[in-house]
């Protein structure tokens, strides 16, 4: 099952007072951990704060493995980006794609449909 994740992010004001090239510092070290799970996490990054009051930026992530997606997060919160306020996790929305076919093959013995995209 394919498990995708749309985190909302809240910028603190105080890393927009950075320098960018103490952000690219920090960022670095977020796309280094990104990278390690790269093999079971896919993740794209969106800056909203233009768009939407509701969050700044949101975090795309799909996964076949939802372990490995909170060992991602887990890595990540330990982070200074994180551990040091300047990103703040407001919210996470889930869901699994096309679960409800799942259920009509498995659970009531439903034929597969012809297209499951």
């Amino acid at each position: 099952m394919n498990h995708c994740f749309v985190v909302l992010l809240e910028v603190d004001h105080t890393w927009l007072a950075l320098p960018r090239e103490a952000r690219r510092e920090y960022a670095s070290e977020l796309y280094e951990i990104i990278g390690h799970h790269a093999d079971e996490v896919k993740v794209r990054y969106f800056d909203a704060d233009a768009f939407s009051g509701k969050c700044t930026d949101f975090v795309i992530c799909e996964t076949q493995h939802i372990a490995a997606y909170y060992n991602m997060w887990e890595a990540l919160k330990d982070t200074q980006a994180f551990s040091g306020g300047f990103y703040r996790i407001k919210d996470v929305i889930y869901g699994i794609q096309n679960a409800y076919q799942t259920y009509e093959i498995e659970v009531l013995g439903m034929e597969e449909e012809a297209c499951t995209t």
